[in-house]
């Protein structure tokens, strides 16, 4: 099992560039099987979550290719029933389950895993697929929907947290080939939600009202190939533009979209970061004494919970008392007892953290216990005096495109090193 070593103190400068969205590409990849023709996705980042996906779709029957960040899939013949044992392993592996359903009218779909940050349960999908007419039964680990007819209906997706991301999707793809009108309610308006509808339309699906909590899909008899290319990852552009800012230094990203990071980009300012757009670019660097700032995450386009164990990094460096309060999943916090072996003072009370910044930090052996919590203790790890070695980075090459390579080329001392 890996871990990275890290030598803390150095300012990042130099130029990154923002790979393709995981949250935006499973989707897209599960939605190739909608189609028994090629479909070509580009700008797809080298993540192992990307790797596992492709291993569930060729399981199913699919062709499946990757190679240089761009995917062909070809699902000409392909099976209802998932591998258990793949699907179990990852949360977003439930967005096959949609596909599956409208071109089979049948699917068998082990119930998911990921990252442990609180329930995260699935009703929801399972509340869409069966307004479309799927009945559903789950036994032994199992999800299991039949639907000899799969009828378009009106659907609300609010749950007790906002709008499913997940959950939008499946029944988005379900309902793309189903007879008739499907109107979803509350439905997630993420911009990875907006660019898988934009890749079902390249398909030949009829969609109106991306981008917005209500879509209309109007059933289509069958979807063809496509080509499309990944939405930029938002949450990787957000995560380098805290890291310049901990480190005090100063960082060119190229390739995010800023439309896609206005709530964060605004806390920042609060904070007392500089940023300046050079085109389709942002300079991000430090300038002076940062400020405490109160976050609350909400679904988008407030401030998205995939930021918030970062950003609490740069709250802890920053003089003052801040309060994050974590609105999306109640069990997104197991970041906070690692950061105090670094020296940070944060406490928990109910869903907010309170944080005590202006401490120094100080290198320390830590834990990841997930995706965003490793890159808040990669962040924290930068910013500190001294060596951290952050363990379980297995969660990290789920969701950064080689994230310590592009760290080195901005001067970061940071070593991967294998315990096995």
């Amino acid at each position: 099992m890996d871990s990275l070593l890290i030598k803390g103190g150095v300012p990042l400068r130099g130029e990154v560039h923002i790979s393709g969205a995981k949250n935006a590409v499973l989707p897209i990849m599960a939605a190739t099987l909608l189609t028994g023709e090629e479909c070509v996705v580009r700008r797809v980042p080298d993540l192992s979550d990307v790797a596992f996906m492709g291993k569930i779709l060729a399981s199913l029957g699919a062709e499946v290719t990757l190679r240089d960040g761009e995917l062909r899939v070809r699902a000409a013949k392909i099976k209802g029933v998932g591998d258990y044992d793949l699907i179990r392993k990852m949360r977003g592996s439930i967005c096959i389950l949609g596909p599956l359903v409208a071109r089979l009218r049948q699917a068998s779909v082990s119930l998911p895993g990921g990252c442990v940050i609180g329930s995260r349960p699935i009703d929801l999908h399972l509340k869409g697929i069966a307004r479309l007419g799927g009945k559903i039964s789950i036994d032994s680990g199992y999800v299991r929907v039949k639907a000899p007819k799969l009828q378009g209906a009106e659907i609300f997706l609010g749950g007790r947290v906002g709008s499913t991301v997940l959950g939008t999707a499946n029944i988005m793809m379900a309902a793309t080939l189903a007879e008739g009108v499907t109107v979803i309610e509350s439905a997630a308006c993420e911009p990875e939600v907006v660019d898988l509808a934009n890749f079902l339309i390249a398909m030949g699906a009829r969609i109106s009202g991306v981008g917005s909590p209500t879509l209309t899909i109007t059933g289509v008899k069958e979807l063809h190939g496509a080509e499309h290319e990944v939405v930029p990852d938002r949450i990787e552009a957000a995560t380098f533009a805290i890291a310049a800012a901990v480190t005090k230094g100063e960082v060119m990203i190229h390739g995010a979209r800023l439309d896609h990071l206005q709530a964060v980009l605004e806390k920042l300012r609060e904070a007392g970061v500089k940023m300046e757009r050079q085109g389709a670019s942002l300079l991000v660097k430090r300038g002076g004494r940062l400020k405490p700032v109160d976050v609350t995450t909400l679904p988008y386009p407030g401030f998205p919970t995939d930021v918030q164990a970062q950003f609490m990094v740069l709250m802890a460096m920053s003089r003052g008392i801040s309060i994050i309060t974590e609105r999306i999943f109640e069990a997104r916090f197991m970041h906070v007892s690692e950061l105090a072996r670094l020296g940070a003072d944060i406490a928990i009370e109910g869903p907010s953290a309170i944080v005590k910044g202006g401490l120094p930090l100080s290198g320390a052996p830590v834990m990841a216990s997930d995706l965003r919590a490793s890159a808040a203790l990669v962040l924290a790890g930068l910013a500190a005096a001294g060596s951290t070695q952050v363990n379980r980075v297995y969660h990290l090459d789920r969701g950064y495109e080689k994230i310590d390579q592009k760290l080195r080329q901005l001067g970061a001392r940071i070593e991967r090193v294998n315990e096995t």
